[in-house]
């Protein structure tokens, strides 16, 4: 079982509302040596934040096809919503009350997409820091 993910961020306040906004709720608070840090849970999933010194520009790893290295995080929203494009518009909304959590930037609007036997909507959103994060929902099995 994940433990959890670990994200450095820039503002760590600024990606707490982010966060905060798609659901999850802080776990616990701590420092990592000189820097603030966080459990966030949510989703189904446990993510850290770690605020990071005199950060420099995350890597493009959704627009750079050339980019190596982790990818995205990725959330099942099977469970959580009968719609991704419905959940996708109430998210907006959401970020619009709350200027706190910043802009909402969608990489990828709600699309379907065959892996394996499964259709899946599949979505793309970039987080306070722009690092991709995956949204999913199960809609059935392919028909043979």
């Amino acid at each position: 079982m994940l433990h959890h993910a670990s994200i450095r961020t820039q503002d760590i306040h600024r990606a707490i509302a982010f966060y905060e906004a798609l659901g999850f709720t802080v776990h616990e608070r701590f420092t990592a040596g000189i820097t603030l840090a966080c459990w966030m849970e949510g989703l189904g999933g446990r993510i850290e934040l770690i605020q990071i010194p005199e950060p420099r520009p995350a890597a493009d790893a959704f627009g750079d096809e050339h980019y190596t290295g982790y990818y995205h995080l990725s959330f099942d929203l099977t469970e959580a919503t009968p719609s991704l494009p419905a959940w996708l518009t109430d998210l907006r909304q959401r970020f619009v009350e709350d200027s706190s959590a910043g802009g909402l930037k969608v990489l990828l609007e709600p699309q379907q997409q065959i892996i394996g036997d499964r259709v899946y909507e599949v979505a793309f959103l970039a987080d306070a820091d722009g690092l991709p994060l995956e949204f999913i929902r199960v809609l059935g099995h392919v028909q043979s």
